[in-house]
């Protein structure tokens, strides 16, 4: 029995872990504190310098993560957690940089990524390098996976290749625009589904009117937050919402029975990101403004 345990530790690497999610009833969720909402859905803990950080999320078992290679190149390692061989032999990532000219090589296959450009590996690439062009101005890489039945090949999406959509308006403090990597109709993957949004200067409000997707979970990354300036994140059922707020390179997990807006205190930037029962991103239940309580 020792050696087999012996043998179980060496072949999923038990020592490395990372923090797991669980989930949350909207009823459970209703009750909670400050500090709870923000122990269960806020992530924190993200763009450590020479650091990779991931938390698992039970919501559609999405991971959410972050790699900054500033005085060397970051490998992606593996974790208990998954029992796998290797990380992406169930899994796909999504790889958005938000921070300085960088490389990522997927299986031996280079990918030179720029702020805001995006990068696929899918399930069964063995082997996923993080670098940095500039140690003294790092890329900064956020960092999305989903569970995955089918292979898709790696690919790059340039900002300026990702079919900017211009909405919103001046006069209700939500001009925005919209960049979509992973989707139906950019980079194909098994069930991932990721952009991020951009608000012009003087605007404040993302996704609004608000919505909600039973079909799917979506995690928010809010970046580009000025300091000293803070992004007021609403979650929850329609009729009871709740609030956390948020400030620069946090993530939030949003459970698909809730709600999913933002409010700053300035122009901002989030990226977000979806998994579950489609991948149409459209497929969302609109939840009127006066409605909202």
């Amino acid at each position: 029995m020792k050696a087999s345990a012996e043998s179980y530790s060496n072949r999923w690497n038990q020592n490395n872990n990372m923090e797991q999610r669980y989930h949350n009833s909207a009823k459970e969720v209703s009750t909670m504190t400050t500090a709870e909402l923000r122990g269960n859905f806020l992530v924190d803990s993200l763009m450590k310098a020479d650091e990779i950080e991931f938390v698992y999320s039970h919501y559609d078992r999405v991971i959410v993560g972050s790699a900054v290679p500033a005085k060397g190149p970051i490998t992606l390692p593996n974790y208990a957690e998954l029992r796998a061989e290797y990380f992406l032999e169930r899994r796909e990532l999504g790889i958005i940089n938000i921070g300085g000219a960088g490389e990522i090589i997927v299986d031996g296959q280079t990918f030179a990524i720029n702020k805001l450009d995006c990068v696929f590996a899918g399930k069964g690439s063995k082997e996923v390098i993080f670098k940095s062009l500039d140690a003294a101005n790092p890329a900064m890489y956020y960092l999305l996976s989903a569970p995955a039945h089918k292979e898709y090949p790696a690919a790059l999406l340039k900002k300026e290749d990702a079919t900017p959509v211009s909405i919103g308006s001046a006069e209700t403090s939500n001009a925005r625009t919209i960049y979509k990597y992973i989707h139906l109709d950019g980079i194909r993957s098994c069930q991932l589904v990721m952009g991020l949004t951009v608000l012009s200067t003087g605007s404040v409000w993302n996704t609004m009117p608000s919505h909600t997707h039973d079909r799917r979970m979506e995690m928010y990354f809010y970046f580009d937050v000025t300091p000293g300036q803070v992004v007021l994140h609403l979650m929850g059922e329609p009729q009871q919402t709740k609030h956390l707020v948020m400030k620069n390179n946090e993530a939030v997990i949003s459970p698909p029975w809730s709600i999913h807006s933002g409010c700053g205190t300035a122009n901002y930037s989030f990226i977000w990101g979806m998994a579950g029962e489609n991948q149409v991103y459209s497929d969302m239940d609109p939840v009127a403004i006066d409605e909202l309580k």
